[in-house]
């Protein structure tokens, strides 16, 4: 991308007629490999105790506010096997980094969701040690959310990002090697971040073994040091989402919860309108959601209702299969076409 430089800034950069045929030729690629299907997925938040402490996060370890707590595995068991929304195909499992309620908690619901329902299981857990993540395998989950969240090594430093950029990045790997389906994500529009630095996130998503990845516009959180700053430009990362697309029709993009955030006029509708095919509704319950503390206590929460209305009105239709059972069904297709070769 490096040599396309001025053509992709520009293409970042653009607004009104240019960005809406920008826009149109990500959905016609969008259309071209996954037709008129969205992949819905529910979140549930068991822990939001984090021992990282990252500039940009409500849930740092510093912030005294938050009201800690580790959800009761027979609650969410019963929630998600007998009470879940009937549309959704997959579930993703999401904590602050927090080993002992992956044991404790997020391990035997995985295993029990596996025993009595057909969802396809993703986690996004952090880093962990490798046979931690070997038990998240065995107990049935098989899509790995990992973020690299910034390409700029120093950046990523300076802004307290979980360990380090290269750290982080050999986990991806190791993930993908241990046969993991891997999606990564970024942040767009974060202070100090131009747009040289945003190109370099999306080069480096593209080098990376992933199956997906999300593109969130930088929201200022409370209780952060970064409370004061700007919201990132929801066009600019609306046009991120757009590249993403054209650099790899393949890839599964999320439409993510922070679009609702960002600015008027922005949220799902506009992120199915820019490439992406997967949207997600939150199922944390009420007692506790409010403090798993992303952004802003005040959270915009994507019902099922909402979720449905959105598809409906963008003219397309929920996916009936899994994405775990869309990225085996690719599996198999390649392993035929290497055979027939």
């Amino acid at each position: 991308m490096a040599n396309g430089f001025p053509k992709a800034a520009t293409l970042l950069n653009s607004r009104g007629l240019e960005q809406q045929r920008f826009h149109a030729r990500a959905v016609e690629a969008t259309r071209a490999r996954f037709g008129r299907r969205v992949f819905l997925r529910g979140v549930v938040e068991p822990s939001n105790f984090c021992r990282e402490n990252c500039h940009y996060c409500g849930m740092r370890r510093d912030n005294q506010s938050l009201d800690r707590y580790r959800a009761r595995l027979d609650e969410l068991s019963e929630l998600l096997i007998h009470h879940r929304p009937t549309s959704i195909t997959d579930l993703n499992i999401q904590t602050g980094e927090d080993p002992v309620a992956v044991r404790e908690t997020v391990i035997p619901l995985i295993r029990r969701l596996r025993d009595q329902t057909p969802l396809g299981i993703s986690v996004c857990l952090g880093t962990l040690k490798p046979a931690l993540y070997d038990e998240l395998q065995a107990a049935g989950a098989t899509i790995y959310i990992m973020k690299f969240e910034i390409a700029d090594a120093a950046l990523y430093q300076r802004l307290c990002a979980p360990g380090s950029l290269e750290e982080r990045l050999e986990h991806i790997r190791l993930l993908a090697s241990k046969g993991w389906k891997v999606s990564s994500g970024f942040i767009a529009g974060l202070p100090e971040q131009s747009i040289k630095g945003v190109l370099a996130n999306l080069e480096l998503a593209r080098e990376l073994p992933v199956v997906g990845c999300s593109v969130s516009p930088f929201i200022p959180g409370e209780a952060t040091p970064l409370h004061d700053t700007p919201t990132g430009d929801v066009e600019l990362t609306l046009n991120v989402m757009a590249m993403l697309r054209l650099m790899r029709p393949d890839w599964v993009i999320p439409a993510v919860s922070a679009l609702n955030l960002a600015g008027p006029d922005s949220g799902y509708q506009r992120g199915l309108r820019t490439g992406a095919n997967l949207v997600t509704m939150n199922l944390t319950p009420s007692g506790i959601r409010e403090d798993y503390l992303l952004y802003k206590r005040d959270r915009f929460i994507m019902t099922e209702e909402k979720i449905l209305s959105a598809i409906q009105a963008e003219k397309l239709t929920p996916s009936e299969q899994s994405l775990s059972d869309f990225y085996s069904g690719n599996e198999e297709k390649n392993v035929s076409a290497a055979a027939l070769a």
